[in-house]
């Protein structure tokens, strides 16, 4: 019994060692493609928020069309370059957290949950998603991390 004991051990100390640098890497990945995707396609395409504005949960509906499509297309272009590096993964976190929930209340909320009628269970799953990278931070495999990691080694 002590050596499977043993071998458990070692075995979750190694997993727990992986997590610190995939867990994160992994999330942020997946969720900086999908918000690149999204930008761009805002960014190649015509704005249609002027045809939901009045849906956009306030402040956000009284904000002009024209410049809440800039900030959310610069904010998932940007959000997404900076997931990949893990540099200011909370700040981008946060800001796409705000993106998504008025996507979500604006476009998905009076569709089910269903992703085929274009419900809200993706932005559900994004925001799940970006609850680790908002309280724990990028992990290991992230700019943050070096430079916090950087900046607390250095002599004062």
């Amino acid at each position: 019994m002590e050596t499977i004991n043993h071998y458990y051990f070692m075995a979750t100390d190694k997993l727990n060692w992986l997590g610190q640098y995939v867990a994160g890497l992994v999330l942020r990945l997946l969720l900086a493609w999908e918000f690149w995707e999204a930008g761009i396609e805002k960014f190649r395409g015509e704005n249609w928020f002027a045809d939901i504005q009045g849906n956009f949960p306030f402040p956000f509906s009284v904000i002009p069309a024209d410049i809440s499509w800039f900030l959310a297309t610069w904010t998932e272009i940007l959000g997404a370059v900076g997931l990949v590096l893990g540099l200011a993964t909370r700040f981008w976190s946060a800001g796409l957290i705000i993106l998504t929930v008025v996507a979500w209340s604006s476009v998905h909320a009076g569709n089910g949950y269903n992703v085929c009628d274009n419900g809200f269970k993706l932005p559900l799953m994004y925001l799940i998603m970006f609850i680790p990278l908002l309280t724990q931070g990028a992990g290991k495999a992230s700019l943050d991390h070096w430079i916090s990691h950087y900046i607390t080694k250095k002599p004062a």
